[in-house]
């Protein structure tokens, strides 16, 4: 018999373990806020637009690495770039998916600027066609761009959108 009380602590569900994800929200003002997002590369995101963009994050081992940490050293592969010296502000968390799928996402902002076409994209590999047998490098970022929040809203998937109105409420002292 499963202990699911001691698996529902670990964060593991029935199909499989929490994924845990941390990033960095870059932010400016210009004089309106806006926010740096990445479009995930890849072939399964080429010719999509909303949706399909991203805060800079990626997954993390709670039990090895600190949150924070994990948040910068995420910025810098996808990005190629580190994080800009600035207030590291928190977010907080959110979470989304099921089963296999699910994860919770851990994000700090960071008011800073940086030229997108100076982005240099960390890549990763995966088989393509599916089931060719042929493991193509890709992109895990194929462009960058500086969003204001209501175009951001519409560019992030839907799991990150509530970090918008997070930053929006710290910066007008909520």
């Amino acid at each position: 018999m499963r202990d699911t009380a001691a698996a529902s602590e670990r964060g593991c569900g029935r199909l499989g373990r929490m994924k845990y994800s941390a990033g960095v929200l870059l932010f400016r003002r210009v004089p309106e806020v806006t926010v740096l997002l990445g479009h995930m590369g890849g072939p399964l995101w080429s010719r999509k637009d909303l949706g399909a963009w991203s805060i800079p994050k990626g997954e993390y081992e709670p039990d090895a690495e600190e949150d924070r940490a994990a948040a910068g050293r995420e910025f810098t592969e996808e990005l190629g770039l580190p994080v800009p010296d600035g207030e590291w502000i928190a977010l907080g968390e959110v979470q989304y998916g099921s089963g296999r799928r699910k994860k919770q996402v851990r994000v700090w902002a960071v008011e800073g600027d940086l030229d997108p076409a100076q982005v240099i994209p960390g890549t990763f590999e995966m088989e393509w066609p599916p089931r060719s047998g042929r493991v193509q490098e890709f992109p895990e970022i194929d462009r960058a761009g500086w969003f204001d929040l209501a175009t951001a809203h519409e560019k992030l998937g839907a799991g990150q959108r509530p970090f918008l109105p997070r930053l929006a409420d710290h910066l007008n002292g909520a």
